[in-house]
């Protein structure tokens, strides 16, 4: 298992034994995502995702600062699908 954890709040990029990746985000989204937030996910995800997983989570990431909030989010990048849960 591979654990990246860091930045100005206590975000973690996760890869499992079984290869795949979760990523953990604390605060009340999508305040929490600034600019400075962004720019720090986005340099601790890059040492674990790959770049399809990369392209997804920016995605992903820009929705939920335009404060898109649904309880079942899928994402399709070159027919790889990312699902996001969370609790709204």
């Amino acid at each position: 298992m591979l654990v990246v954890s860091g930045g100005s709040t206590s975000n973690a990029v996760v890869r499992g034994r079984t290869g795949e990746s979760v990523v953990l985000l604390s605060g009340d989204l999508p305040d929490v995502l600034t600019d400075r937030s962004v720019a720090e996910l986005l340099d601790l995800a890059a040492a674990v995702l790959t770049g399809k997983e990369m392209a997804m989570f920016r995605t992903c990431l820009y929705a939920l600062r335009r404060g898109e909030r649904l309880g079942r989010r899928c994402v399709e990048v070159d027919g790889a699908i990312l699902t996001v849960y969370y609790e709204s």
